[in-house]
């Protein structure tokens, strides 16, 4: 019998699993279920908002937008229901949600699934797990992702920005007194004090105090592969040299999210990190985006960087972050330690999705992520070939898909997506920073999208093309 095995057989002697197979809590789930597939009956298309709530509506997010002291990116509301790829707006509008809160929702909305998962964690005693207090739930969250990934531990973080800040703390300890880092230009590390010294965009560091020495270096261009490899190695060399055993770590987003999808590939990743191997820096993976998103559910293994990585974050889909670490990156008691890690509907909708992916058949070169991203892709290119004056792409790999308007005009390119939210279709920008275009990003909701959705969405995509 194995440890999985044993502890669930072990559960079943607890009150508390007595109490979540109590039949008036199975009569109670079937209850919710049937409510709420009845109410989803009515959310199948795109709708404009109601006009009687609509006024109502623009003064709650005016006074949204004025208490948390800056404007809403979009005038978005949730009402608290969606179908799928649909979500309603408390305005009463439909639309498709093809972001997915930056990537957050990969199963959408409302998914039987993750209600069961709610309910299981409304019956929970804690509502927030942490440093003291931790469920049985947590533990096997961390072996379920240990044994995904092939590493040795795993920390449960809130954000994706605490899992890359406990990933530098890791490393600098590990690699004391090295305090530099390097990265790759225009990445994104996320926007707390030390990971806004990271992102490559000026703008997130207003007006913050220093705190992380940064060494940038070029990313790969797919349209020169082989000089943009060795450009990358040369700058690398340049600052290894420069600042010798001073660099504790390289972070690296293998497919550059808020850049515009931009992908590296094997040989390229390959080449940085021997490099950085012979010189003792620390190679970590932030999958904050990209997790879950190609034909494999961790980006380093779609690559074949499995026996390079030291540590990886992950983050978005699987709702609990995690920080993920190698034996000889080990930290010292003391280094990590958080009032709470995630709630326990965080982690409980985690465990769910990630099984789900595992036995779902979305992975691999035949799964459903290869699929949905090779059908999308088609249908855009269909677009990119009747309009080949506006639209340029698509780009991308597997559930993050993204294409460039108007030649990247950063403002035209903003218009664009207000106007496709407005028209129903929830997108978002990427890009737009220097030399690299704007784009338009999807984050698509894999677990439920259909041929349909693509489909009702790239009619609506060529109509506010066209206005």
């Amino acid at each position: 019998m194995t440890h999985d095995e044993k502890r669930y057989e072990l559960s079943k002697e607890l009150i508390a699993s007595k109490l979540t197979h109590d039949k008036r809590i199975a009569e109670a789930r079937q209850l919710l279920h049937a409510a709420v597939k009845d109410y989803q009956q009515s959310i199948t298309e795109v709708r404009p908002p109601n006009t009687a709530v609509k006024t109502e509506y623009d003064e709650t997010v005016k006074l949204l937008s004025h208490n948390r002291g800056g404007n809403l990116w979009f005038p978005y509301i949730g009402s608290g229901i969606g179908n799928g790829a649909l979500v309603e707006l408390a305005d009463g509008s439909i639309k498709y949600d093809f972001i997915c809160g930056i990537g957050v929702h990969f199963f959408g909305h409302n998914h039987p699934d993750l209600l069961d998962s709610g309910i299981n964690a409304a019956l929970s005693n804690t509502i927030m797990q942490g440093h003291l207090q931790q469920n049985l739930d947590a533990a096997e969250l961390i072996s379920f992702l240990l044994h995904a990934s092939g590493f040795d531990h795993c920390f449960l973080t809130t954000t994706g920005t605490m899992a890359n800040e406990n990933a530098f703390k890791i490393a600098f300890q590990k690699n004391h007194p090295a305090n530099r880092v390097l990265a790759f230009e225009h990445c994104f590390a996320g926007r707390s004090l030390a990971m806004a010294q990271v992102t490559d965009k000026p703008g997130f560091r207003e007006g913050l105090p220093p705190n992380i020495i940064v060494d940038y270096v070029p990313f790969f261009d797919p349209a020169e592969p082989e000089k943009s490899t060795e450009k990358t190695i040369q700058v690398l060399k340049s600052h290894l040299k420069r600042y010798p055993k001073q660099h504790a770590l390289m972070i690296f987003e293998l497919i550059q999210g808020e850049a515009g999808f931009n992908c590296g590939d094997t040989q390229f990743f390959k080449s940085i990190m021997t490099l950085l191997k012979e010189n003792n820096v620390g190679i970590m993976v932030d999958e904050i985006q990209s997790f879950g998103r190609t034909t494999e559910l961790f980006a380093f293994q779609y690559f074949g960087l499995e026996s390079y990585v030291d540590i990886v974050t992950i983050g978005k889909m699987s709702q609990t972050c995690a920080t993920l670490f190698k034996n000889e990156f080990k930290p010292k008691p003391g280094l990590l330690s958080q009032t709470f890690s995630s709630s326990t509907s965080g982690i409980k909708g985690s465990l769910v999705i990630l099984k789900n992916l595992i036995n779902g058949g979305y992975y691999g070169p035949q799964g459903k992520i290869a699929k949905l991203h090779e059908y999308f892709v088609s249908q855009l290119t269909k677009l990119e070939k009747r309009h080949p004056d506006l639209i340029q792409g698509p780009y991308g790999i597997g559930c993050m898909i993204a294409f460039t308007p108007y030649k990247g005009d950063p403002k035209k390119v903003h218009d664009f997506i207000r106007r496709l939210y407005e028209a129903g279709v929830i997108s978002f920008s990427a890009g737009g920073e220097g030399k690299n275009l704007a784009r338009v990003r999807f984050l698509i909701p894999a677990g439920v999208v259909t041929h349909k959705d693509i489909d009702q969405v790239i009619l609506i995509t060529e109509r506010e093309l066209l206005c």
